[in-house]
């Protein structure tokens, strides 16, 4: 039973990735059907990360009322009726009417799954449970290139939709594991903090700040990475440019693979001092003037795989950095900063690229590289200090 529970687990963090890659993949051709310019992008990604933003505040006190389970099935079947919605739609601004469910479910799920794999698991299964995350992101801008090809964009969604939908069936089908298997985290946060005590403890916002910066750097490349093939790169079809979406994604998922064998032997530290090295690397190769295409893609899978321990790491030493009192709102609070970040900053790179020329991309990625380790080993300074 334990190992059934925990498959259905990762089903779901396939199902949160399938939605996440979508507009980046399909958005140089949604651009040219509603006739509108390419930093739009921008507006629909903060408006979808705002809705995450606001439901990842609220995951403490949906923790706190409602067991995992029931927050997961009515999160999943949000996003399917915002993907449903985007498949309908027929003009930019009706995006926006079907970003409220798009971004609301996802926020959810991240936020209670995240704390209760946390609390429940190793940092092994952590790390797992982010790279079928990568699965499900990977397999989206796939679905979106076959769509282009043989459809339109509005079926990228609307088969994505089909797929979250029977995703929804098997969770609702394994309600019975999560009564066997309850180890009950619903006891563990009944005494939790709240979010303004929280938010004093030492080192939390020097946290929430480099969980900013990490998430800035991710969504950009999860937005832009098609666009920045289109734009810097010759001769390249429709579907190849959609395909290239999932590049991030594929490097995520071998990065969280990889450290899901190798994570609690290196312990959650040394695999985010690695993973960053690697982005760097990642970075560089993206940055070589070449122009054929082939570096520039290889480099976004390294940068991929190096982003990939990052996120599960940061998550799941909250407990240990915090305890268990404060760890509900530290990963609430840590949700709400990273899609903070993914709200704004691609946003933000929109309209320096629509100046400046996407190949700015890659100085921008470095940035928030550089700002991410420093504030994390800025924060393990401060714990080391309290511990004393």
């Amino acid at each position: 039973m334990y190992s059934l529970l925990l498959a259905v687990i990762y089903l779901i963090f396939i199902s949160l990735g399938l939605p996440d890659s979508l507009l980046g993949s399909g958005w140089p051709t949604m651009q040219q059907a509603f006739g509108v310019p390419s930093s739009y992008a921008g507006y629909v990604s903060m408006s979808i990360s705002f809705m995450t933003i606001i439901s990842a505040l609220l995951s403490p006190r949906m923790i706190k009322k409602f067991h995992t389970k029931w927050i997961v099935i009515v999160s999943i079947a949000l996003t399917i009726f915002g993907l449903i919605g985007f498949s309908l739609s027929t003009s930019y601004a009706m995006l926006f009417l079907f970003v409220i469910p798009y971004g609301l479910g996802a926020g959810a799920i991240d936020a209670s799954v995240n704390h209760y794999v946390a609390n429940n698991y190793s940092s092994s299964v952590m790390n797992f449970l982010h790279c079928f995350y990568g699965v499900g992101a990977v397999i989206s801008p796939n679905i979106m290139a076959a769509a282009l090809s043989y459809a339109k964009w509005n079926e990228g969604y609307r088969w994505t939709a089909y797929i979250q939908s029977g995703i929804l069936l098997i969770v609702i089908l394994s309600l019975p594991l999560w009564k066997k298997n309850n180890k009950s985290v619903d006891e563990d946060v009944k005494e939790s903090a709240g979010i303004k005590e929280t938010l004093k403890v030492p080192g939390v916002i020097l946290t929430l700040i480099a969980f900013f910066a990490y998430c800035s750097g991710e969504a950009t490349c999860f937005l832009w990475t098609s666009s920045y093939f289109s734009g810097t790169k010759e001769g390249l079809s429709e579907g190849m440019i959609a395909s290239f979406g999932s590049l991030i994604f594929g490097g995520l998922m071998l990065g969280r693979l990889i450290s899901g064998f190798i994570s609690n032997k290196l312990g959650d530290k040394l695999l985010i001092r690695i993973g960053i090295a690697t982005e760097f690397l990642g970075i560089i190769m993206v940055m070589l003037p070449f122009d054929h295409y082939l570096p520039a893609a290889i480099g976004f899978v390294v940068i991929g795989t190096g982003m990939g321990p990052v996120y599960p790491a940061i998550q799941h030493m909250a407990p240990t950095n915090f305890g268990k009192k404060y760890s509900a709102a530290v990963i609430g609070l840590q949700m709400a900063s990273a899609y903070a970040g993914s709200t704004f900053m691609p946003m933000v790179f929109g309209h320096l690229q629509q100046h400046i020329g996407i190949g700015i991309m890659p100085v921008y990625l470095i940035l928030f590289a550089v700002l991410n380790i420093t504030l994390l080993e800025r924060t393990y300074s401060v714990l080391k200090k309290q511990s004393k």
